[in-house]
């Protein structure tokens, strides 16, 4: 429901499947359209959000673009969470100096410093801000008049059932707007059983008839025997020698604990990547089935509402496709803790 106090209405950079307008709009942030160079994006963020997807590369994108699209005397927010993969806990160690996603935060700078809009909010990952780029965004807003305020976000303490860390910023042109930190405590935190506790068993391979998203990807004969062996919170060090991968006896991959291992009912979920639906590639067996979480599992653990739609029923299910989307969404419970405290602030700000 938008909020009838003050009009705010905003613009969704980099808006992937929607998490970040979902959050927004939960808020009471009217969102007016998300813009993305994927075109897997269209359906889930047209579907849920009820707004304009514009498929646009940003490099191209100018303020003649984004200044229409804002509705008319309100307080305008341009959002976003510009990728910056170099920056990725998964790729450390990775040389990224000449990576292609480098540029997308000045592409981000560039189109505030045009359009200038009243407030300004980007969600990204943690590590970033350690980084020469983002001191130099920072700036950047800083020196175009802008109040900045950032910090790491720990998710659960949102209400998000993930371990998940999250870089959010806040720049304001009507008062300086503080990021919240959450106010859940650790003992109140959302679980892997709240979040997906309800849904329908499934075996390997199972299928909800349903949901198409809840579907359990099918196991190979031997890592059927090592989730069997795996207990919640485990290692695959609980296994049995025999059972142990190769890369698991070398030097290199004995230090990865958390690749096919089992999440724990009680406790929130491990960082959701792209590959959630993937037993081998972290902590993504279900607790208690012996198969890895489902995409609508996944979905959940990410914050999504549950009748989030992620595919038309015209099209077939790509795991990868939709796991990408779900992986690098902004996820929701931290979008609208970000909305419902730029709303308490601007409230009364005259338009």
């Amino acid at each position: 429901m938008v909020s009838e106090k003050v009009r705010i209405s905003a613009v969704d950079l980099f808006c992937g499947a929607g998490g970040l307008s979902q959050g927004l709009l939960e808020a009471g942030i009217q969102v007016v359209a998300g813009i993305d160079i994927d075109p897997a994006c269209a359906f889930p963020f047209e579907s849920n959000i009820e707004a304009p997807f514009i498929e646009m590369d940003v490099r191209n994108l100018t303020a003649a673009h984004l200044e229409p699209l804002w509705s008319e005397g309100s307080i305008r927010l341009l959002a976003g969470c510009a990728p910056c993969q170099p920056f990725s806990p998964y790729r450390r160690g990775i040389d990224t100096s000449k990576e292609a996603q480098w540029p997308l935060l000045r592409e981000f700078a560039r189109l505030v410093e045009e359009v200038r809009p009243e407030l300004v909010t980007m969600e990204n990952v943690a590590r970033i801000g350690t980084s020469a780029i983002f001191a130099e965004f920072v700036d950047d807003l800083k020196g175009l008049g802008y109040e900045v305020s950032w910090q790491s976000c720990y998710g659960p303490r949102f209400g998000l059932p993930q371990h998940r860390r999250r870089l959010v910023l806040i720049a304001s042109l009507v008062g300086r707007i503080e990021v919240p930190n959450g106010d859940l405590e650790q003992g109140s935190y959302r679980t892997v059983r709240d979040a997906i506790g309800s849904l329908p068993a499934l075996e390997s391979g199972g299928k909800d008839a349903n949901d198409r998203l809840h579907v359990a990807r099918r196991l190979s004969p031997i890592n059927m025997q090592r989730i069997a062996a795996s207990v919640p919170g485990g290692t695959w060090e609980d296994w049995p020698e025999e059972l142990r991968a190769d890369c698991h006896r070398r030097a290199t991959g004995a230090s990865f604990k958390n690749v096919y291992a089992r999440m724990e009912w009680d406790q929130p979920s491990p960082t959701i990547t792209t590959l959630a639906h993937n037993f081998g590639a972290g902590r993504f067996g279900h607790p208690e089935q012996d198969r890895p979480i489902s995409l609508r599992e996944a979905a959940l653990l990410q914050g999504f509402p549950r009748d989030y739609k992620l595919v038309s029923d015209a099209r077939r299910v790509s795991a990868a496709e939709i796991g990408r989307l779900i992986g690098n969404a902004v996820p929701p419970p931290i979008a609208k803790a970000v909305g419902e405290t730029i709303l308490s602030n601007v409230n009364g700000v005259p338009v």
